[in-house]
């Protein structure tokens, strides 16, 4: 690259490493960037590691869940911040198993790791002795996944919509997937918690598979309970459609037979039939966040990474 520029050997390294304190004049950096380009240099990734001492990878862990519009929207955003900042993300979903997540790490060696999911006291052991210096968010004393980004609020929210349209007897569609249980279950509690406060029954709740003859079966068992629900908050607008789609088979209609908002805005909510209310997180802008939260936190500044939340909103529609 020297040759191709004319120029020295220490004022490409001092281009090309962004050396702090040296006076390279603009037209002389633009020269060795040209001569980069045309050369198709490509920086070696361990060398860069061994002289700065951390390696530009930043490794998000997902939970082994289907993950859906909004999470992608979350990992475009973050990549775009860390992208600017000469960082690369790499997602992982992770099936279970500390060892798999040391080996991970130490093929990787990652600058930091970040979860989705609170990280075990074993797992951030294990990814310690791998050699990864920066590992978030801390894990919660009590590992609730209650207080993660994904299931906070979303099902108070759903059934405090509910309440205030009048609605007594709630009910919840739960995934029928086993990966989704847990998140499932945490929205259950959200939505039981809005229900104790305004003073209701705790909502019934039943798994619905993906399947208009099944969610049929789910709304006819509901509908012949003691106290029949004239609402339902779906784990997600999947389900919320699955059970839109067997009421129709039954020849029922939202709102005026069951009243159904989902969760996550897919782009298909909004042409259901009728169109479906839901609750929308702002998952680009936590993306964002996280990826400058994680940017401060290597660079040494403190950061309460608890404070991150998605803004979370309903967005009404003729379902309710």
């Amino acid at each position: 690259m020297a040759r191709e520029s004319g120029l020295s050997r220490a004022t490409v390294s001092f281009v090309l490493n962004d050396k702090p304190n040296q006076s390279i004049p603009p037209a002389t950096r633009e020269r060795v960037l040209q001569a980069a380009a045309r050369l198709g240099y490509i920086p070696y990734a361990p060398a860069r590691t061994l002289r700065s001492g951390r390696s530009d990878i930043i490794l998000l862990v997902l939970p082994p869940w289907p993950q859906g519009p909004a999470m992608n929207r979350l990992i475009d955003a973050a990549a775009e911040v860390l992208t600017e900042a000469g960082l690369t993300l790499v997602t992982h979903i992770h099936l279970g198993g500390p060892e798999r997540l040391a080996a991970l790490n130490t093929s990787l060696a990652p600058a930091a790791v970040f979860g989705m999911q609170p990280f075990t006291r074993q797992e951030q052991d294990v990814m310690r002795r791998a050699g990864v210096g920066l590992i978030l968010p801390q894990p919660p004393e009590d590992h609730d996944l209650a207080d993660t980004p994904w299931s906070s609020g979303v099902g108070r929210m759903q059934a405090e919509h509910l309440i205030t349209r009048g609605h007594r007897q709630i009910a919840c569609a739960l995934p029928d997937d086993p990966r989704l249980a847990e998140l499932g279950n945490s929205r259950l509690d959200g939505a039981a918690r809005a229900c104790g406060a305004a003073g209701l029954a705790p909502p019934l709740a039943a798994p619905v598979p993906l399947d208009a003859d099944q969610a049929a079966r789910t709304v006819s068992r509901w509908r012949d309970s003691p106290t029949p629900p004239t609402a339902v908050c779906a784990y997600n607008d999947e389900v919320a459609l699955a059970l839109l789609a067997g009421m129709r088979t039954m020849n029922l209609s939202a709102p005026d037979d069951l009243a159904v908002i989902g969760s996550d805005d897919i782009p298909a909510a909004a042409f259901a039939v009728p169109p479906l209310t839901t609750v929308a997180l702002d998952s680009g802008s936590l993306g964002a966040d996280l990826a400058h939260a994680l940017q401060r936190s290597l660079d040494g500044e403190p950061e309460d990474f608890s404070a991150l939340s998605p803004s979370v909103h309903v967005i009404e529609r003729q379902s309710t």
